[in-house]
């Protein structure tokens, strides 16, 4: 599939999306949303397309036949039509869960007082995390945004870490000090969780530069690390996205930008607040391929990641994925959640991913139902002992507040006992030593 996202740009025509669509949610079949992109579920065909014509109209894409169209369900699939091994699909349900569960189990101990602040949950996105997060290298870098706890743990955070770091406790990824906005791991190369949206672009664009960098410039042939970051819809009105699609394309760097379009920023509708709600065209106009994927379906998912990271890896430039998807829960839990039209709602829910890959695992015989239930009653095993660590963890000292702030690895303002500068009474007057 070497060939699926070409170097060039395509043409497609409008309208030349071929094969059937859901139908639209209740309130697009209302008539109250002209666009049919919400609940969309385009089918994309390859193929040889048009060259462009000098002076043609057309509209500038780029397309891919990594997805694939599923082939009629037979009485007894045989292992050549199966889109997954048993081990790969094993991996995806497990990683899907374990994100799920962790989730829920974060509801229950931030209304029960464990967690503070903003805490977003990520219930409903599990395909777009584990469809191309379980591709990685463990040197590949992972860059999220603020609903970040299962993008860490997809990358091979523990739950432990991850549960601690959300209680606030010293054996969490970073302390502690991060939080919930905050998950980093220099081990398994997780390069942060950013609070503010677009802040983590930038960063993965540099991030693929240092790859290209270590392989071209020093000359270290076995560096094929690939930068994958993730950001949402609300975020592809800022300018900081544009700069870096255009700086990667430029470089042809090895990154994948990978739009979870949840189709809501915070309280606003994607589709009241961008002029052109399909984001994977943004793709093309920067001269690198644009994707837009059922991101509640993993193994669609997984396909398309699979090229587009393979593209990066291969030195052929970045891809921009466009993953529609739908959380759950509101946008924090803080959020009620009384501004999405309930049918809406129930029209994503009747599509849980992780319902659909049950299903398909099933009815394509790779797994029983009881090695399936051995998986959630292993994950419900691990979320409850990360509850139980984290809870006994002890909380950071009152001397790590201000380290790895300054170059001083003490922190600036914290003496040699320890104690902080700021309680000299001579600080002041200017002459506490220093």
């Amino acid at each position: 599939m070497s060939a699926a996202f070409p170097s060039v740009r395509a043409v497609c025509r409008p309208g030349s999306f071929a094969g059937e669509k859901r139908g639209p949610p209740p309130a697009a079949a209302s008539g109250k949303l002209a666009s049919g992109f919400l609940g969309s579920a385009w089918k994309l065909r390859f193929g040889a397309l048009p060259a462009r014509r000098r002076g043609s109209s057309s509209v500038v894409v780029a397309v891919s036949d990594v997805v694939k169209e599923k082939k009629p369900k037979r009485s007894s699939s045989s292992s050549s039509d199966l889109l997954i091994t048993k081990e790969e699909g094993l991996e995806l349900y497990e990683d899907m869960v374990l994100g799920r569960t962790f989730e829920d189990m974060c509801a229950q101990m931030y209304y029960r007082g464990k967690m503070f602040g903003f805490v977003h949950l990520y219930n409903g996105q599990e395909a777009v995390s584990t469809g191309f997060i379980k591709l990685l290298k463990q040197e590949d870098c992972v860059l999220s945004h603020y609903r970040d706890h299962v993008h860490a743990l997809s990358k091979g955070v523990s739950a432990r870490a991850v549960m601690s770091e959300l209680f606030g406790k010293t054996t969490g990824c970073c302390r502690g000090q991060g939080g919930s906005m905050h998950m980093f791991s220099k081990e398994h190369n997780l390069l942060g969780g950013f609070a503010f949206i677009g802040e983590g672009i930038p960063i993965a664009t540099g991030a693929a530069f240092t790859s290209k960098y270590r392989r071209e410039v020093l000359k270290e042939a076995d560096c094929d690390h690939v930068t994958v970051a993730f950001f949402g819809d609300g975020t592809c009105n800022n300018g900081q996205f544009y700069e870096c699609l255009n700086m990667a394309a430029l470089w042809k760097l090895p990154i994948v930008f990978v739009v979870e379009n949840n189709l809501w920023a915070i309280g606003m509708s994607h589709l009241r607040a961008t002029s052109d709600p399909q984001i994977w065209k943004k793709g093309p106009a920067f001269g690198m391929p644009g994707v837009h994927v059922d991101g509640m379906d993993v193994l669609k998912v997984r396909e398309v990641a699979k090229e587009a990271i393979g593209r990066a890896r291969r030195g052929e430039g970045p891809t921009l994925v466009e993953c529609e998807t739908y959380r759950f829960r509101g946008h924090s839990l803080a959020d009620p959640d009384e501004l999405r039209d309930p049918a809406e709602k129930a029209h994503y829910a009747a599509r849980d991913p992780i319902v659909a890959l049950k299903k398909y695992i099933l009815e394509s015989n790779l797994a029983s139902e009881a090695e399936l239930k051995a998986i959630d009653k292993k994950i419900d095993e691990i979320i409850e002992d990360a509850v139980e660590f984290a809870d006994a963890s002890p909380i950071p000292p009152r001397s790590q507040l201000l380290e790895n702030v300054f170059a001083d690895p003490k922190g600036f303002g914290i003496g040699p006992d320890g104690r902080y500068r700021c309680e000299d009474p001579k600080f002041t007057e200017g002459t506490a030593h220093v």
